[in-house]
């Protein structure tokens, strides 16, 4: 069988980069269809997955023009690298991936997680065979919509294939107990952005000299803009894929953006999400936060005074680290989910911890 598969974001590479493998070691023919952004591709390279590029954005603040011809691009490409790879079988997490199935007349299978509007996952699911989400996904996405125990995130910070090597501290120049924070600020430079922002340079700076008081501080800026001189913090500069180990040696993750947030709390490390999207709330966010993983806080002040609470609490960690293996009890390895949906369409309707989606009325568009 040949597998396409498409991988927008640096997260999404973390999604699939299992499932490439165990595909490979079974005899198939896989390929990864990818966008140049941000660390995707350094990513790909260090994972040596089989990939190519369907185009790339920049992670700066894009005008409506610029938007239009990036996308103009992309949809001019994707049909194009598509069928020059001729697949059987179509994965991604949005649109392009339904609009690569449809130009090839592959099978295609969608993996959707909490996003902010409802056309594009509406839309892109009438053209999918099968479309996977988390339990608590807020949409009703059609007749083959089924949903897992667990986030997207299981598919790569699940136990059974997830162990932290505690060596990144080296690599942070950190000691073996020696505290550290890690602030990642979100560049907000997708289409769902506009209109919206994170901290402002103001608040950046005065939460990196509160929290320097109690311990190191890394900063991860999406934008790369940020500049350093006189404040009391490091870029991350680590290679991308060490993240995840540091962010579970990290004391703290403090973010207004999502993703790491929600990778920090399936690690066990305490984490704070100030988000623009708060007023639009995710299943997964609010799922977090009654799990006690994560705490969504929308007051400047108040982040910071909470952050320094839980940077004084000694046992903070050790109880994150409680709450995560209680909350990963029963969520499953999604890994083995999308391998197995992938060789036989039907193992679906037989899983444990799959559901099939019971419809309601039809969102509209």
């Amino acid at each position: 069988m040949r597998y396409l598969i498409f991988t927008n974001t640096p997260a999404h590479v973390h999604v699939y980069k299992n499932v490439v493998r165990e595909l490979e070691n079974r005899g198939h023919t896989v390929h990864v269809l990818a966008r140049d952004y941000t660390c995707t591709v350094p990513l790909l390279e260090y994972y040596d997955l089989p990939h190519g590029l369907y185009g790339r954005h920049d992670a700066a603040a894009y005008s409506r023009l610029d938007f239009g011809r990036e996308l103009a691009w992309h949809l001019v490409k994707v049909p194009v690298e598509a069928r020059s790879f001729d697949p059987d079988v179509v994965f991604g997490c949005g649109a392009y991936a339904a609009y690569a199935g449809t130009a090839t007349g592959a099978r295609t299978i969608l993996l959707r997680d909490s996003a902010p509007g409802k056309l594009l996952p509406t839309l892109s699911s009438k053209f999918a065979d099968l479309v996977l989400t988390p339990d608590v996904y807020g949409l009703d996405l059609g007749p083959n919509h089924y949903t897992f125990a667990g986030l997207k995130e299981c598919a790569y910070l699940h136990p059974d294939v997830f162990d932290p090597d505690p060596t990144v501290r080296e690599h942070l120049g950190v000691g073996p107990d020696e505290r550290y924070v890690i602030l990642r600020f979100n560049a907000f430079d997708a289409v769902h952005d506009a209109g919206k922002a994170g901290f402002s340079p103001e608040q950046r700076g005065a939460l990196i000299e509160r929290l320097s008081e109690h311990a190191r501080v890394f900063v991860s800026d999406e934008g790369g803009r940020m500049r350093f001189d006189g404040l009391p913090a490091e870029p991350y500069d680590l290679p991308p894929a060490l993240i995840h180990d540091a962010l579970a040696e990290a004391s703290l993750l403090v973010a207004d953006t999502g993703t790491m947030v929600t990778e920090a709390s399936l690690v066990g490390t305490p984490a704070i999400r100030s988000s623009a999207f708060i007023d639009q709330e995710f299943g997964e966010f609010t799922e977090l936060e009654r799990w006690g993983l994560i705490e969504n806080i929308t007051d400047f002040d108040a982040v910071v005074e909470r952050s320094e609470e839980l940077l004084g609490d000694d046992e903070a960690h050790e109880r994150w680290a409680e709450k995560r293996a209680a909350y990963m009890d029963d969520r499953l390895n999604l890994t083995d989910l999308l391998v197995d949906v992938a060789t036989d369409p039907s193992a679906v309707d037989r899983l444990e911890n799959v559901t099939k989606r019971t419809p309601t009325k039809p969102a509209p568009l």
